[in-house]
């Protein structure tokens, strides 16, 4: 059994969505300082790094994120490889990536997993997501969960519409994936994300288990 992370570290200058306090992460408690136990204090916007959106961050009536059913976050999950030149997951091409039929969760691996091989890459607009088409395609599937290798399941000029779509089907959507050493194919999906009141996402630690 090997066990992957997929999770992003958390740490102050990591990339984040335009708009969003950057990571505030400090010891405010110093054992060297003579304390009796180092404490730390972390600000950050709930969908900091890998992170799960819950449906209420784009529907005003939609689950927040401690309703969330957990059945959804963990079990099987197919791990797609796209090529380095598709820029949108469109609708054709999700057709010929031949997602099995009993999948309900899938993760893309895309182009965008270069963006996290460059330490200090600052946030970028120009990264693989899914357009409106493909949000309907994965909708009509009745996908659980839906994880991609950056901030955003969308692309950034069509944010909105795909996040409605998916999230207003019941689809979760986890973002902020680092699939660098993952290869396609099945895998066991376990992410837990932060149990926050009337929140509209929380960072989650995220980790694939193979065999």
């Amino acid at each position: 059994m090997r066990v992957i992370d997929i999770s992003l570290t958390i740490k102050p200058g990591m990339p984040g969505w335009p708009g969003d306090n950057p990571v505030d992460l400090h010891r405010v408690s110093k054992i060297e300082d003579g304390e009796v136990a180092n404490i730390s204090f972390l600000a950050a916007s709930v969908h900091t790094g890998t992170h799960v959106d819950a449906p209420f961050h784009f529907l005003a009536d939609g689950k927040t994120i401690e309703d969330l059913s957990m059945d959804a976050l963990v079990g099987p999950v197919q791990v797609l490889q796209l090529t380095s030149n598709i820029e949108v997951i469109t609708s054709e091409v999700l057709e010929q990536l031949k997602i099995e039929p009993v999948v309900e969760r899938v993760l893309f691996k895309t182009s965008n997993s270069e963006i996290w091989a460059r330490p200090g890459s600052p946030f970028t607009k120009h990264f693989v997501g899914v357009d409106e088409s493909g949000a309907k395609f994965l909708a009509d599937r009745k996908m659980k969960l839906v994880g991609i290798d950056y901030l955003s399941i969308s692309i950034f000029k069509e944010i909105i519409t795909p996040h409605q779509i998916l999230l207003g089907a019941g689809t979760v959507i986890l973002e902020g994936l680092d699939l660098r050493e993952v290869h396609a194919g099945k895998y066991m999906l376990y992410c837990l994300p932060l149990k926050l009141e009337g929140a509209d996402g929380a960072p989650a630690r995220a980790v694939l288990v193979e065999g």
